[in-house]
């Protein structure tokens, strides 16, 4: 196409379609490269405000990309109004890294929007997973299905993910996100399909979310501070995690983190906390409150001795400290009998932790509830059920 022709059929020059690049939008052809030199294009716009457009009504068949910056101009756009697929499972996948599916990495102010779907197309790999199929052959590393490394003054609303293969989203290295509006869909058998996992970011507000997955709704991993979640339904799924920190040893550095107005709904966990016993480090300042539970296991559970094989880790005498935990102001209903359940580290006992008017009934008839402590410090205010056992 020459460059006359080219320009004839751009209808705003600020705006580079992934259509005009060469790709089909048929579901069937590898519009890979034409989405790179799309991007490639907006990225070295001089435009104030260049978007690329990855149209309604066409669905595109992506291969593993990375898309890079930084950038000429301080305002970016990605309006995802169609449908992105992944090969359909390992057997159809080219790259070596088995890791990633679609990263950005040094963009900074870039927003998404558009209402699209994300398919990770994550079947063939839940299949093989060890998590689930222990045979010879079975995979541990799946690919998230989009991943954002070291983009600051970030935002993403109205975005639809379905079936990664492994974690649907992830932010490492990342100051200032906002994502808000988001479904994040997979069965919860799916193994390891975290919704949103945070690591070694901070200043992050996730909103006015819907996940359901086969893991934690969201994680938030080491290295993180200021991070608000609020008005999200969660389930099925493992709930939303602090954690799990400190599996190598490390020094974890985690604070201010607000979780509120939460719906958990059938998860295996509710507010949790989670850290290995060879971990050392703080996580302080932070705040649950507002949650309702329905049908929860484990509403409200601090896990210092969390381990892959449960029960099968050995006492250390090292720990991360928990200081300054607020649960407030939560209700609902628990599935097992010990609907608060903080368990802390011998080496490292948990301070500074407030319950403050928490109504957990039991989810089926004839069932009790209780508070379990251990290495627990802190103090029961408000009309607290169960008791809290401090």
């Amino acid at each position: 196409m020459s460059s006359m022709c080219y320009a004839s059929i751009r209808i705003n020059a600020d705006e580079f379609n992934v259509l005009d690049f060469g790709a089909a939008g048929d579901g069937n052809a590898d519009d890979s490269m034409a989405f790179i030199k799309a991007w490639n294009n907006t990225c070295s716009a001089t435009a104030k405000s260049p978007t690329m457009v990855i149209p309604k009504g066409k669905t595109f068949l992506v291969h593993s990309i990375t898309i890079t910056g930084p950038c000429k101009s301080s305002d970016i756009t990605i309006m995802l109004s169609g449908s992105i697929i992944a090969p359909n499972g390992p057997n159809e996948w080219k790259e070596d890294d088995k890791s990633k599916w679609f990263e950005i990495q040094s963009v900074d102010s870039l927003q998404i929007d558009g209402s699209g779907t994300i398919d990770g197309r994550g079947k063939a790999w839940w299949d093989i997973s060890c998590k689930i199929n222990k045979k010879e052959g079975c995979i541990k590393l799946a690919p998230t299905v989009l991943k954002f490394d070291r983009c600051n003054n970030l935002r993403m609303n109205n975005m639809n993910f379905i079936n990664s293969p492994q974690t649907h989203v992830t932010v490492i290295g990342c100051i200032g996100v906002e994502f808000g509006f988001l479904s994040i869909q997979a069965p919860g058998t799916s193994p390891n399909t975290d919704g949103i996992h945070i690591q070694a970011s901070s200043n992050v507000y996730i909103h006015n979310a819907h996940i359901s997955d086969g893991d934690d709704c969201i994680s938030i991993g080491d290295n993180t501070s200021n991070i608000n979640i609020t008005q999200v339904d969660c389930g099925p799924g493992h709930g939303v995690s602090i954690g799990s920190l400190g599996k190598d040893g490390g020094e974890v550095h985690v604070e201010n983190i607000t979780v509120s107005n939460i719906n958990f709904k059938g998860t295996t966990n509710g507010a949790r906390i989670k850290t290995w016993q060879v971990g050392k480090g703080t996580v302080k300042h932070i705040v649950f409150s507002n949650l309702n539970f329905t049908d929860v296991e484990n509403p409200i559970i601090i896990d210092q001795h969390y381990c892959d094989v449960a029960d099968s880790c050995k006492e250390m005498d090292t720990g991360v400290h928990i200081d300054d935990v607020l649960y407030a102001q939560s209700f609902g209903t628990s599935k097992t009998e010990v609907a608060i359940n903080l368990n802390c580290s011998s080496s490292s006992p948990c301070t500074n932790i407030i319950v403050d008017t928490i109504q957990l009934k039991p989810a089926n008839p004839g069932q009790r509830v209780i508070s379990s402590c251990n290495n627990a410090d802190g103090q029961s205010k408000g009309n607290d059920q169960p008791k809290c056992c401090f």
